[in-house]
C-alpha cells in the first residue's frame, strides 16, 4: 500500500478503510498516520461496512468531553468545578484548553474521513456493485461532513473549507472561509445526501436504522435553514419530513436514552458506540453518573450536575425531568435491575446541586445485556431527533412573528408537549419554543446553539439571569448564587493555540470560497 504522511493540524489524512465484522461494525478506530489508497469494494456490504467508520470512533474526542462542555456548561444547563472544563462554564476559555483542542481535532477527523469516502469510493468499486449503492455511500459521507461543519461553524464561526484533504499535502497552511460559504457547503452536502441516500421507513428493526437516509438529510437541512432564518425553506422541508412518516415520536421519552432503544424510530442521526474499549464507546456515562454504584464499572465521576436554573425550568408533571435529572427519591427500574432497581439516595449532590444527571446514564453491564464497560457504554449519542423536526416546523411557521395560533404549528409544538405529559398551548411565541427546546433537548447539546442564533443581547440577558450557583449543606439548603454575563465574543470560541501556531492564517480575515 501507498501511504502519505499527514499534518496534525486538520488530521488531514485519516485512513480510508472498511470494517468487516457485523458485530463490531462501529468499533474500529482509524489510525492517524496515513491514508490507504488501495482498498477495493466488491460488494454493497463492503461499502456499508466502510461507511460505518463515519458513525463511531472518529467522533470520540468530540463526544467524550468537548461536546457537552461547550454546549451544556456554556448554555447554563450544567455546572462543574472540574478544572479541565470549568472555563466553558464561566466564559474564561482560551485556546490552550485541551478539551477544546480535542473537539476541534475530532471534527476535522470526521471531515477527513468523509472526504476520503467522497473522493475515492467511485474509482475503487467493482462494476458488480450498483451505482445506487455507490451513490448512497457517498451521500452518507456528504451528510456527515455537513454535520461536522455545522458544529464547526456554530462553535468557531469562520473555518477553512476542505473538500479534498490531498489538495493540502504540501501546503497545510489554509485560509479560513466566510460563514456564508460554510453554510453553502453544508446545504450542498445535504442536498447531495437528499438526492442520493436511500429512503427508509423506520420500524422495529432498529439496527436497520443506524445509517442515515434521504429523510435524515432533509431533516437536518431544515434545521440549517432555520439557523439562517430562511423560514420558508425550513417550513417546506420540515413539513415534507413530517408528511413522509419516516420518523415518529417514541411513545415514552424515558426510553429514548436506553441502550435497547438505540436507533429507534425517532432517531434521525446518531453516533454509534460499542462497549469494547476506551475510544470506541460512549464515555458520557462515566462523566455524568454520580457514582460507580450506578455504572458498576468503577467510573461514575459526577463531573457535571444540573444547574439550579435548569432544575427550576421544568413545569410540574413534566416527565422529561426524571429522564434528564436525578433527584433524591427517584426510582429507576432499568438501573441495577437485578437488584430490583435503583433509588436515588437522599444525599445526591453532584457539583453541589442536590441533583445529578440521568440522561445518557444507562447503568451496569447487566442492565445493558453486557454491552457496557468502564468509560465505554454502548448507548448512542443523538445528532438529531424527530422532536427537533416538529419544533423546527413550529418555529418556521412562526417565522419571526410575535405569536402564532396556526393549526400546523400548534400540532407540531403540542405533540412534543403531550408526549411529555403536559397540556397543549392555544398559541405560541418564540419564547415558548425556546423553552420547549431547552427542556426537550437538555444535556443533548442544543440549547447553547439556540442561544447563539437568537438576538445577541436577548441571549446575553437570558444567560446573565441564570442561577448557576450551588446549594449549602443546611436544611433547608441556602443557595450560593453564581451568575455570569458573557460578552458578545464569548458566543464563538477561540481556535486551539497549537493549531494557530501551525496555521497562523486562522487569525486572518476569512476569504470567499470558490466552489467547483
Amino acid at each position: 500500500m501507498k501511504y502519505i504522511k499527514y499534518n496534525k493540524l486538520f488530521l488531514l489524512f485519516l485512513v480510508f478503510f472498511s470494517l468487516v465484522s457485523c458485530d463490531d461494525e462501529f468499533l474500529e478506530r482509524p489510525p492517524e498516520d496515513g491514508i490507504a489508497l488501495d482498498n477495493f469494494y466488491s460488494s454493497e456490504e463492503e461499502l456499508v461496512a466502510n461507511t460505518n467508520s463515519l458513525y463511531g470512533a472518529v467522533w470520540f474526542n468530540f463526544n467524550t468531553k468537548a461536546f457537552w462542555s461547550i454546549t451544556e456548561l456554556s448554555g447554563g444547563n450544567a455546572r462543574t468545578f472540574s478544572g479541565d472544563v470549568v472555563n466553558f462554564f464561566n466564559f474564561s476559555i482560551t485556546g490552550d484548553n485541551t478539551v477544546l483542542a480535542d473537539g476541534w481535532g475530532s471534527l476535522w477527523g470526521v471531515i477527513a474521513q468523509s472526504n476520503a469516502i467522497i473522493n475515492f469510493t467511485e474509482s475503487r468499486v467493482s462494476p458488480s456493485v450498483s451505482q445506487e449503492a455507490v451513490n448512497n455511500t457517498i451521500g452518507e459521507a456528504h451528510f456527515m461532513r455537513a454535520v461536522a461543519y455545522f458544529y464547526l461553524v456554530r462553535i468557531w464561526g469562520s473555518v477553512p473549507i476542505i473538500e479534498n484533504n490531498l489538495d493540502y499535502v504540501y501546503d497545510p497552511q489554509i485560509s479560513k472561509n466566510r460563514i456564508e460559504d460554510i453554510y453553502e457547503l453544508i446545504e450542498r452536502d445535504l442536498q447531495f445526501a437528499i438526492d442520493n441516500c436511500y429512503p427508509k421507513v423506520r420500524g422495529g428493526n432498529y439496527l436497520a436504522n443506524a445509517h442515515v437516509s434521504s429523510g435524515s438529510a432533509k431533516a437536518l437541512k431544515a434545521k440549517v435553514h432555520l439557523y439562517q432564518e430562511e423560514y420558508d425553506l425550513a417550513r417546506q422541508l420540515s413539513q415534507e419530513v413530517i408528511s413522509s412518516e419516516e420518523f415518529q415520536l417514541l411513545d415514552d421519552y424515558n426510553n429514548l436514552f436506553l441502550t435497547e432503544f438505540n436507533n429507534n424510530e425517532e432517531s434521525i442521526a446518531a453516533m454509534q458506540w460499542t462497549s469494547q474499549g476506551y475510544g470506541v464507546g460512549n464515555a458520557m456515562q462515566a462523566s455524568f453518573a454520580i457514582s460507580s454504584a450506578i455504572t458498576g464499572t468503577g467510573d461514575g465521576y459526577g463531573v457535571i450536575g444540573p444547574t439550579i436554573d435548569l432544575q427550576e425550568a421544568y413545569e410540574d408533571g413534566d416527565e422529561r425531568r426524571k429522564a434528564t435529572i436525578m433527584l433524591a427519591g427517584d426510582f429507576y427500574p432499568n438501573i441495577r435491575a437485578a437488584d430490583g432497581g435503583y433509588t436515588v439516595p437522599d444525599d445526591i449532590n453532584a457539583q453541589n446541586t442536590k441533583a445529578g444527571i440521568k440522561k445518557y446514564v444507562v447503568g451496569t453491564p447487566a442492565d445493558n445485556n453486557g454491552n457496557s464497560a468502564m468509560q465505554a457504554a454502548s448507548n448512542n449519542t443523538y445528532i438529531m431527533r424527530y422532536a427537533d423536526v416538529l419544533l423546527i416546523n413550529a418555529e418556521a411557521i412562526l417565522a419571526g412573528a410575535a405569536s402564532t395560533s396556526d393549526a400546523q404549528a400548534l400540532e407540531s409544538f403540542n405533540s412534543v408537549r403531550l408526549r411529555a405529559g403536559l397540556g397543549s398551548l392555544p398559541s405560541i411565541t418564540l419564547d415558548d419554543i425556546l423553552q420547549e427546546r431547552r427542556i426537550e433537548f437538555a444535556i443533548e447539546g442544543d440549547y447553547w446553539f439556540d442561544l447563539g442564533r437568537i438576538d445577541r443581547q436577548t441571549a446575553i440577558n437570558i444567560i446573565s439571569n441564570q442561577e448557576r450557583g450551588t446549594y449549602s449543606n443546611e436544611e433547608p439548603p441556602e443557595i450560593f448564587t453564581e451568575m455570569y454575563t458573557p460578552e458578545v465574543d464569548d458566543f464563538l470560541l477561540p481556535y486551539p493555540a497549537t493549531d494557530v501556531a501551525l496555521n497562523p492564517r486562522l487569525l486572518e480575515e476569512p476569504v470567499p470560497y470558490e466552489f467547483n
